[in-house]
């Protein structure tokens, strides 16, 4: 059994997947392993504790960390809400699994827990007031001054990605309609996609066909793009615009000095980044007399939140000890 000190674990818990991570104190991965996620709240509460324990058979770990997608109470140790997870109801998620495995556990929202990963160890290193822009399905995001994470009063800021910004515009899953990740998300190409189809003119384009069939996903809006198809090229270029003028609401309400952008959708940033950051120049408020955000995409991929969770964990240990 390995002797490292400083170990800590970092859960990513998706709807699909439950990934771990041993995680060291410089942010690197030194042991990784996954499994599907179970249906009810006490089995995924068992395959955690069960992860936990494969990883210790080979590492000392001195705390567990879980980013989690859903809505959590400002001290971070109830889940009220998990769309996609088999946690309702305020389930004392935090409680149980110390119980269970002993150790000091923290929990975190997914978007915040990729913003730490960042924050300590990737794009937004020594930054002071600060943007996590994670656009992936849907868009989630964090807000960091001064090296802590910024929740409101009851925990569930900012959620960026349901500011509206078309009155009346396409129906959100969230219940509301014309959120801004409608139409600057992962998902949203395709509707930007349509809509641009329905001006005419784009009968002759290879994506044309699967819009309008409805067998398209963002990737093939993307793929589209990248191979120069006009379709796809202006799908791209209406959700950059729209991306860009969310980003102004951010720069407007909150004056960061970054934005980091991350999510799936930043793999292909080459693509859009430079419509976007045009966007966010036009629509602020004050623009060509203020100064504007830099934007840098995120480095630590779809590991920002096991590594971001595994440090927090660690924070939160040390506090004990100084205690």
């Amino acid at each position: 059994m390995s002797t490292e000190s400083k170990l800590t674990v970092g859960f990513d818990i998706g709807g699909t997947n439950t990934r771990a991570a041993v995680v060291d104190d410089s942010g690197r991965i030194v042991a990784s392993i996954s499994t599907g996620t179970p249906q009810t709240g006490d089995e995924l509460i068992g395959v955690i504790v069960d992860m936990v324990r494969q990883l210790q058979r080979e590492y000392v770990v001195d705390a567990v960390g879980l980013a989690i997608a859903g809505f959590l109470d400002p001290d971070c140790e109830i889940v009220r809400f998990a769309p996609h997870l088999p946690w309702r109801n305020d389930q004392p998620v935090r409680a149980q699994l110390e119980e269970a495995l002993g150790l000091p556990v923290r929990l975190e929202h997914d978007a915040n827990a990729a913003a730490w990963g960042e924050y300590r160890f990737g794009a937004a290193k020594d930054a002071d007031i600060w943007v996590f822009f994670a656009v992936g399905t849907g868009i989630g995001a964090t807000l960091m001054i001064d090296g802590k994470i910024y929740r409101g009063s009851f925990g569930t800021a900012p959620e960026f990605g349901h500011l509206t910004v078309v009155p009346d515009g396409r129906v959100c899953s969230c219940g509301k309609q014309g959120c801004l990740e409608r139409y600057a998300s992962g998902t949203s190409l395709v509707d930007c996609a349509l809509e641009v189809a329905a001006h005419g003119g784009f009968k002759k384009c290879g994506l044309y066909r699967k819009v309008v069939d409805k067998r398209a996903t963002g990737h093939d809006v993307m793929e589209a793009a990248r191979e120069g198809d006009e379709l796809g090229v202006k799908a791209l270029a209406s959700f950059a615009e729209w991306l860009g003028r969310g980003l102004s609401i951010v720069a407007d309400v909150m004056d960061p000095g970054l934005v980091v952008l991350g999510g799936g959708v930043s793999a292909d940033a080459d693509l859009f980044m430079e419509d976007a950051k045009d966007s966010l120049r036009r629509n602020m408020v004050g623009s060509g007399y203020r100064p504007v955000p830099e934007i840098l995409c995120a480095e630590l991929g779809p590991q920002a939140g096991m590594i971001g969770v595994a440090d927090l964990a660690r924070e939160d240990l040390a506090g004990r000890h100084r205690a």
